[in-house]
């Protein structure tokens, strides 16, 4: 069963040019650790702290595989690394979906 992983994060909107640099440089690394990346989508109007990601597996296990990949990738560490010196992420939930209808 395909899911895909809804990240929602609370961001500092203060810094929301460097969670869109974040988010670029995932455009890259998820793919070769095995994510198909929907996208990231960034505040445009409205609420100005609330950023959201997809990202699509073949199921369960190819997500934790996934996040192991992601641990040793080193622009993956790079790009946690980067965040977390910034701390321009507040919060960060994930909710794990499955595909019912197009």
């Amino acid at each position: 069963m395909a899911i895909t992983v809804f990240i929602r994060y609370q961001i500092d909107p203060f810094k929301r040019t460097m969670f869109e640099e974040y988010a670029k440089r995932w455009l890259t690394i998820i793919p070769k650790a095995g994510g198909d990346l929907q996208g990231y989508w960034m505040p445009h109007e409205g609420t100005n702290n609330i950023a959201f990601a997809l990202i699509s597996f073949e199921n369960l296990a190819a997500y934790e595989s996934y996040r192991a990949r992601l641990r040793t990738d080193s622009d993956g560490v790079a790009n946690f690394n980067f965040a977390e010196e910034h701390q321009f992420i507040l919060a960060e939930e994930r909710t794990f979906l499955r595909k019912v209808a197009l």
